[in-house]
C-alpha cells in the first residue's frame, strides 16, 4: 500500500458515480468480528494482538476480494500518516493512536478495508459511492465469507457474533449513509427530521462518525440495533428511512427554489467565488463552501464544478493530506494558503475537464 499515491488522489468512492449522488456522498457497511481464543482487544496482551495482525494479513492475502491490497501497521506510521488515514475515512481515531499493535488492511481502490485490533479484532468495511446500501452489504458479505474461510470467528448460536461492545452483538453490522441536507437546515426543519430518525432507532453523527461534529450540512445516519435483527432487515430499515429523508430534502429544495430562489443563487455563487478565488482558507471553510455549491449543482445551476471535484476537496484539503503533499510540517497559516492554492487548481482542472474552463 503506497501512501504517496493516496496523497495525490482522492478516494474512488468519492467519485459521485452512485445513485442519488447529489444527495448521498457515500454508503458504508461495517462488520465487527473477533477471533476465537483471543481476548477482546482491550483485554489482550500485545503479543496476542500481533498474532491477530498476522492471522488477518494472511487471510486477506488469500482472499480474492483483497487482491493486490496491503497491511499498514499503525505503530510503524508517523502521527501525520495515521491522521491522513482518518481523513480518508479508512480508520477511526481510536485505531490511529499508534499505541498498540494495530493495523489497516486496504484493498485496491479503498472500497474494502479491515481495521485490525480496534475495539474488535476485525472491523471489515465496504464503501460505495452514492446511495448503495444493498451493494455495500453484498460487497462486505462476500469479503466476510472469504475471510471466514481462513479465520475462526467468535460466534454464539444464541447471540450471534460476539463483540467487545454489547450493542454490536448479533450481526455485528453497522450500515450508514452520508447524506447532504442543506435545504432542511435552511428551512429549519432539520431538528424535527433528526428527532424522528432517533425515534425509529437510528443514530445521527457527523462527517467522521461517532464523536465528530456536523460540518457542511453532512449527516451520517446509521442503524443502532444489531441483536435480534438480520442483516437484511437492518439494511432494508435504513434504506426505507433514508429514502424518506431524501424525499424531505428534495421537497425542501423545491420550497427554496419557489420562495427564495434569489437568495439561494446569491449564496451559491458567493460560495463559488470564495472557493475559486480565495487565497487563504481553513478546512471547515472549504467544507461549508462546498456544501453551498453542492446545493447549486443539485438544483441545476450551470457553470459550477462537478460533484466529483467537490467531494474530492472534502478529503484532499484536510490538514494531514496537505502536510504530506508539502513534504514537511506546516503551521496553520501555511496550511491555509496551500489549501486555497490546491482548491483553485483543483477547480480549474475540473472546469476544463467538463468544458467549463472558458467560463471561469
Amino acid at each position: 500500500m503506497d501512501l504517496e499515491q493516496l496523497t495525490r488522489e482522492a478516494s474512488p468512492w468519492l467519485d459521485a458515480s452512485g445513485p442519488h449522488s447529489d444527495l448521498v456522498l457515500s454508503t458504508r457497511v461495517r462488520l465487527a468480528r473477533n477471533l476465537v481464543g483471543v481476548p477482546f482487544t482491550h483485554r489482550a496482551r500485545d503479543e496476542q494482538l500481533v498474532s491477530v495482525l498476522g492471522a488477518v494479513e494472511r487471510a486477506a492475502e488469500g482472499a480474492a476480494a483483497f487482491q493486490r491490497g496491503g497491511l499498514l501497521k499503525m505503530h510503524e506510521l508517523t502521527p501525520i500518516d495515521r491522521q491522513f488515514l482518518v481523513e480518508r475515512h479508512l480508520v477511526s481515531h481510536e485505531l490511529s493512536d499508534g499505541a498498540r499493535p494495530r493495523g489497516l488492511y486496504v484493498a485496491t481502490g479503498e472500497r474494502l478495508s479491515i481495521m485490525v485490533n480496534e475495539e474488535d479484532h476485525l472491523r471489515l468495511q465496504a464503501l460505495c459511492s452514492g446511495f448503495q446500501l444493498a451493494e455495500a452489504w453484498a460487497l462486505a458479505e462476500h469479503a466476510d465469507e472469504e475471510l471466514e474461510g481462513a479465520l475462526e470467528y467468535a460466534f454464539s448460536d444464541e447471540l450471534g457474533y460476539l463483540t467487545a461492545c454489547p450493542t454490536n452483538v448479533g450481526t455485528g453490522m453497522r450500515a450508514s449513509v452520508l447524506i447532504h441536507l442543506p435545504a432542511l437546515v435552511l428551512t429549519k426543519q432539520i431538528d424535527k427530521v433528526l428527532k424522528s430518525i432517533v425515534q425509529v432507532g437510528l443514530a445521527v453523527r457527523g462527517l467522521y462518525g461517532e464523536g465528530s461534529q456536523v460540518m457542511g450540512n453532512l449527516f451520517q445516519i446509521s442503524n443502532q440495533t444489531t441483536l435480534g435483527h438480520s442483516e437484511q432487515e437492518s439494511v432494508e430499515s435504513l434504506d426505507r428511512v433514508s429514502r424518506q429523508i431524501l424525499d424531505y430534502e428534495e421537497r425542501a429544495r423545491d420550497v427554496l427554489m419557489r420562495d427564495a430562489k434569489g437568495q439561494i443563487e446569491d449564496k451559491v455563487w458567493r460560495a463559488y467565488g470564495s472557493l475559486r478565488y480565495g487565497r487563504s482558507m481553513t478546512s471547515e471553510e472549504v467544507i461549508n463552501l462546498c456544501s453551498a455549491i453542492r446545493l447549486g449543482v443539485a438544483l441545476g445551476f450551470a457553470g459550477l464544478p462537478p460533484l466529483k471535484a467537490l467531494n474530492e476537496l472534502l478529503v484532499l484539503t484536510q490538514p494531514a493530506h496537505l502536510t504530506r503533499r508539502a513534504g514537511r510540517e506546516l503551521d496553520a497559516p501555511e496550511r491555509n494558503v496551500l489549501r486555497a492554492d490546491l482548491v483553485r487548481s483543483h477547480l480549474e482542472r475540473a472546469n476544463y475537464e467538463t468544458g467549463e474552463g472558458s467560463r471561469g
